[in-house]
């Protein structure tokens, strides 16, 4: 059977209406899958016309990818506002660190959806999810390792994008195993994350520091 009849929304302000899409599309691709989500339920629960989504996105797809990134966009956004200028890289990539899953733990629709795409993405997707949706956020995150490395602060014989990956899975496993560590023995961070990104990261920095000579 056909979708039934879109929302008859008026005429919203292009910014605004890009914005409503995306919360609609967020809502609907975390709780149901890319799959189970018609173009007409994003419409209607964002209050504009299916046609005003074309107008924005050319396909569905199209706007999942959108939507992802969106998902990622805190992130990104507090990459960017490192001050690389001035200060201790380590210093701040456990700042980044430690936003990082306050942002994950905080956001549990938009981690949803991004964990989802990661471990359940269709054959033949990676790909496309690595250079549209994270590549952005990684390339700034191992950028400012290799300026680390390139100070002199971080150890330049580890690559410094599996430093990236070490900080940004740390994060993941917490988010996803948090309730499951609460219950483990001798696990007394479980409900503290701001201290168990910082005890990581110290972990790590000192692994990936250079030696005093």
């Amino acid at each position: 059977m056909p979708e039934s009849t879109e929302t008859n929304a008026p005429e919203t302000p292009p910014g605004q209406a890009v914005s409503r899409i995306l919360r609609a599309a967020l809502d609907l691709f975390s709780s149901q899958g890319f799959d189970a989500v018609s173009m007409n339920a994003v419409a209607n629960a964002a209050g504009v016309s299916k046609a005003n989504i074309f107008h924005h996105f050319r396909s569905k797809h199209e706007l999942y990818i959108a939507a992802l990134r969106e998902a990622c966009r805190e992130s990104r956004d507090e990459l960017e506002a490192l001050n690389l200028e001035d200060g201790s890289i380590g210093e701040q990539l456990a700042d980044f660190a430690v936003k990082h899953l306050a942002s994950m733990l905080d956001n549990a629709r938009d981690t949803r959806l991004i964990l989802r795409e990661v471990l359940e993405n269709a054959p033949g997707r990676a790909e496309e999810l690595a250079r549209d949706v994270f590549h952005d956020g990684f390339d700034r995150l191992v950028e400012t390792v290799r300026l680390g490395q390139r100070r002199g602060e971080l150890d330049r014989d580890l690559p410094p994008a599996f430093i990236a990956v070490m900080m940004l899975a740390a994060n993941v496993f917490f988010a996803q195993s948090q309730d499951v560590l609460r219950h483990l023995p001798g696990v007394d961070f479980a409900d503290d994350p701001k201290r168990y990104s910082r005890m990581y990261m110290q972990v790590l920095l000192r692994g990936a520091g250079r030696a005093a000579t």
